[in-house]
């Protein structure tokens, strides 16, 4: 989930994670201290560097909270306790801040960390030494911090001198549950005493596939399936399978790289503090595993899925028109957000589309709108009928319906935020009482976060202070870099492009769009060469159109879009995520959050002059 994105809420039940084992209290990696970027202003006790005697080093004496600590994890008799604070320091002071969390001015590196080490020649400054440089990955470090403990003379224990002799499982386990919101991932270590350890990463599909929390238990793998089997209990919706430890570590290196862009950072507990200890371990797993599959559901599957439904006993009839208008945003929520299946649905994703997505991104009437949570309860009887779910989750589902309908019904017929106000209010650059949000709206970011999120949209820092507000010039399409092959299928392209900017929208988003097309065109037309052309132009205007904020300012839903080229309501934004990829934008990012082709060229003149109002109202 991408800056502007929101959380999707905690599944109420259904997380694998929740059923945590009772020995994880006995060794999980501890969370670190947060950075005070919102706050205190005060480091962290138990993670800042030792403070200095004159002469540059710290002394125990100076610092009794820290050293103690340290030769207290040292003198357990698992490695975990120790490998915990070294993660929590790896996580507080360690890799490039980011413009989402920054840390306050004069924060400590990881290289002022590791200097207040070495200038300390204790035991316990060696073991920290010796952890971080084995989590890192970092060879240059370790052979740095090889030398220096090898002069101390100090003694480490075996497992941590021999770190880097750790060796992963054989195996990876998933906990998952039937409705999908999120599932488990199961990666095993032993390291080179014999002593075992186990780390758990939730992976929250509703997100997008993001690693929401971790934390890490003491014993093998067999051991802790059971813990987790046994927590489990008889529940028939939660299976633990094998899963090849390859795939674990594409999709946990996946998922936790698409956490970081989450604002406001996810935390709990135990994570961010253990992630690096997670990543150091799934590091040791093979190489070449398959990531998350996104479905791929094309125009033809979800045209086939709605007429299954309609005609069901579940269904109003083919000839409900304006069902099949709110079928097709139902099929477009189920097969752009989330984990991509428009027949997944559980209280979780009912409460998303309800309380957030529809509101927040379908321009419709009231009236229009009033009729999903009828529409939906019937199409969750029949999906759930179809892919055999048991009653009670299905009774759950439309329990969660009917919680949510009141305030969909209440937000639907609330004034949202339109035009440069809607686009502040997506970076979080807007006070919430002033978009008509609530007050605990999670979307503020700093202001320099805001100006650095306004820039990615334009293309950088630099594009954004350079931006004016002329009009883009009524200019023809330029077939530069073009391949011959591919000309006559983007000449068909482009005529239905250029009629549809005509028709529906002015001639400056017309030059946009034809730019956007050259782009694609020169860079890779593969895609636009797939499918039906209709869809190629559909696309191609819809990524224009949301890019200016088109839809709001000339009213026009993706309905009418999509209608005027014959295509589904679905087909411009899935048809569009191939394209971005050209473009090299994030799919995700695009349709998630505030949307970019990182060039004012495709910018028409009223966004960049809204634009414009945005970075001069920031601070």
């Amino acid at each position: 989930m991408p800056v502007g994105a929101r959380e999707a809420p905690a599944p109420r039940g259904r997380n694998p994670s929740s059923r945590r084992p009772a020995a994880a209290s006995l060794g999980t990696v501890p969370k670190r201290s947060r950075r005070p970027a919102r706050g205190t202003g005060s480091r962290p006790r138990k993670a800042r560097p030792p403070r200095r005697r004159r002469d540059g080093a710290p002394s125990r004496q100076e610092g009794p909270d820290l050293v103690d600590e340290i030769a207290g994890a040292l003198a357990a008799d698992h490695p975990l306790p120790l490998l915990g604070l070294v993660s929590s320091f790896l996580d507080a002071f360690g890799g490039d801040p980011s413009p989402l969390d920054p840390r306050p001015p004069g924060w400590p590196t990881l290289d002022d960390l590791l200097q207040s080490f070495v200038e300390a020649p204790l035991p316990e400054t060696s073991a920290v030494l010796a952890g971080i440089a084995g989590l890192s990955g970092d060879e240059v470090l370790r052979s740095r911090v090889r030398r220096e403990i090898a002069a101390r003379g100090d003694v480490l224990p075996r497992w941590l001198a021999e770190l880097h002799r750790s060796v992963p499982a054989d195996r990876a386990v998933q906990v998952r549950h039937v409705l999908g919101d999120s599932e488990d991932l199961v990666v095993g270590i032993r390291f080179a005493d014999g002593s075992d350890a186990c780390a758990v990463v939730l992976v929250d599909h509703n997100m997008g596939g993001v690693a929401k929390d971790a934390f890490v238990v003491p014993g093998p793998l067999p051991e802790v399936v059971a813990l987790l089997q046994e927590a489990a209990g008889d529940d028939p919706d939660t299976s633990l399978e094998d899963l090849d430890p390859a795939d674990a570590r594409a999709r946990i290196t996946e998922a936790v790289a698409l956490g970081a862009h989450v604002y406001p950072p996810l935390e709990s507990e135990t994570w961010p503090g253990c992630r690096p200890f997670v990543e150091w371990v799934v590091r040791l797993l093979p190489a070449g595993g398959t990531g998350y599959v996104r479905p791929e559901w094309s125009e033809a599957d979800t045209r086939a899925l709605a007429e299954r439904f309609l005609a069901s006993p579940h269904g109003t009839g083919p000839d409900d028109a304006d069902a099949r208008l709110l079928l097709d945003r139902l099929l477009w929520f189920g097969t752009d957000y989330g984990p991509g299946d428009p027949m997944r649905w559980s209280p979780t994703a009912v409460e998303i589309l309800l309380a957030d997505w529809i509101p927040r991104k379908v321009v419709a009437e009231a009236e229009h709108l009033a009729r999903v949570p009828q529409l939906l309860r019937a199409f969750i009887r029949f999906c759930h009928a179809e892919r055999g779910i048991r009653p009670e989750l299905t009774a759950e589902t439309l329990a969660a319906v009917d919680e949510f309908e009141p305030g969909y019904q209440q937000a639907i017929r609330t004034p949202r935020p339109q035009g440069p106000d809607a686009l502040l209010a997506a970076i979080g650059a807007l006070d919430p009482a002033d978009a008509a949000r609530p007050p605990e709206d999670p979307l503020a970011l700093p202001p320099a976060s805001a100006r650095a999120r306004l820039g990615d949209l334009v293309g950088g820092g630099a594009a954004l202070d350079r931006l004016d507000g002329a009009p883009l010039p009524d200019e023809p399409f330029r077939w530069d870099g073009v391949p011959e092959q591919a000309r006559a299928r983007v000449g068909a392209v482009l005529e239905l492009v250029d009629r549809c900017c005509d028709e529906l929208f002015d001639v400056e988003l017309r030059t946009a769009a034809r730019r956007v097309l050259a782009r694609v065109a020169a860079t890779d037309p593969a895609p636009l060469r797939r499918g039906r052309v209709e869809g190629a132009a559909a696309a191609v205007c819809w990524l224009v159109a949301r890019a200016n904020d088109a839809f709001t300012e000339r009213r026009i839903a993706v309905r009418d879009l999509a209608g005027w080229f014959g295509v589904s309501e679905s087909t411009p934004a899935a048809r569009a995520k191939p394209l971005l990829q050209v473009l090299g934008i994030d799919p995700y990012d695009y349709t998630a959050g505030p949307p970019g082709l990182r060039s004012p060229d495709q910018l028409t003149s009223s966004t960049r002059r809204a634009l414009i109002e945005i970075r001069d109202r920031l601070p």
